[in-house]
């Protein structure tokens, strides 16, 4: 068994890997924090097959703590790792600011430089990641992510500032970051012009940024969703939605009830159509209508019925008998009117998919009873 040590294991990046791989892999994960003494850290460093060392400061109360945390700190480590038999690969979160005229930049680039006479000295396989800005799921707010930050802010119903709307960030999504690291402790990293890196660098505005992320909070209210094909896009969703508050994970919806019983909107996209909820009660009828251009997908799950079809200038009529014991999708071809009836005694409850938002301008939907 692998053993990975990983330095900063409840922060950010620290605390997405070692639970990634917990349930991913085999390896056994040796985490090293504030709390960890340095008996126990010497300990693991000495036995360890891999080292991923994310430990470090950029937030400092004095500029020294940048020297102390991000060189002197390494420095140490790899006292302890020229004792270990196994030389074990060591894996760094630097950052791109390595290379700037400031006191995080510098202390980020002794470090780097610290860890590669190392491994000329020693014969340590080393890995430096520069990184871009990080974010995802976990991330801390108000600290130095401003997409934790936003996300955070906006999910509460705080107001967020923007002073400059054309300021471009570079940015790696966590889970692209721990799919690197990974590959990196299998000796497999990402290489581009001669480096190793994460792939997927986002660059955005922060106008962009700040702009969808108020869209999403939006999307709750509208029974929206963002455009999930963008994977930008896709992973902020996914990192806003990690911020929202413990008692808002809920959202109501706008029943549509009659004495039939009721209609539902669930989500509505403008590329994908949208999703239905249809209660039917006993013996109720519903439908009797057809589409030229509007089609749908009908999946009962709850209840029994029966829909049925027919062309409008035939007498015959096309019958599928649903229900809930036996899932299974009908579709809803374009000029066949059709209706939905519950055979049943319970309410029958149809999923119901159709290919575009409603449009009260044009709602290709025409009466004809089946």
């Amino acid at each position: 068994m692998k053993s990975i040590v990983i330095t900063g294991s409840n922060g950010f990046v620290g605390k997405n890997l070692k639970f990634d791989l917990k349930q991913t892999t085999d390896y056994q994960i040796l985490e090293i924090s504030r709390n960890t003494s340095i008996e126990e850290r010497n300990e693991y460093l000495t036995k360890a097959d891999c080292i991923v060392h994310l430990a470090g400061v950029n937030r400092p109360v004095h500029e020294s703590e940048f020297y102390e945390g991000n060189v002197s700190l390494l420095n140490e480590m790899l006292d302890s790792i020229k004792d270990n038999p196994n030389k074990p690969s060591i894996i760094l979160s630097s950052s791109i600011q390595a290379n700037a005229d400031n006191s995080y930049g510098k202390s980020k680039n002794e470090a780097e430089n610290l860890l590669k006479d190392f491994s000329k000295n020693n014969g340590n396989k080393v890995y430096i990641y520069q990184l871009p800005n990080l974010f995802g799921k976990w991330c801390k707010p108000n600290y130095n992510s401003v997409i934790a930050t936003f996300c955070h802010n906006i999910a509460h119903g705080k107001e967020i500032s923007v002073n400059d709307r054309e300021i471009m960030l570079s940015l790696n999504y966590i889970d692209d970051v721990i799919a690197e690291i990974k590959r990196a402790i299998e000796d497999k990293p990402t290489i581009i012009d001669g480096k190793v890196e994460v792939p997927n660098v986002y660059k955005v505005s922060l106008g962009k940024i700040s702009d969808l992320i108020v869209s999403f909070k939006e999307t709750r209210e509208k029974r929206t969703l963002p455009n999930l094909d963008d994977s930008f896009e896709k992973a902020l969703y996914s990192t806003y939605l990690s911020y929202l508050p413990k008692n808002e994970f809920s959202y109501p919806l706008k029943m549509h009830i009659d004495e039939r019983g009721s209609f539902t909107e669930f989500l509505k996209t403008p590329d994908r159509g949208q999703v239905s909820v249809n209660v039917s009660k006993p013996g109720i009828v519903k439908g009797n209508h057809w589409h030229h251009t509007k089609n749908e997908k009908f999946l009962v799950v709850s209840g029994k019925g029966v829909i049925r079809f027919r062309l409008p200038e035939s007498d015959e009529i096309i019958e599928y008998h649903v229900s809930g014991d036996n899932l299974e999708v009908v579709d809803i071809p374009v000029g066949y009117t059709h209706n939905i009836e519950n055979l049943g005694t319970e309410n029958m409850v149809t999923i119901m998919w159709v290919n575009e938002m409603f449009d009260p301008e044009n709602p290709d939907t025409y009466f004809l009873e089946v």
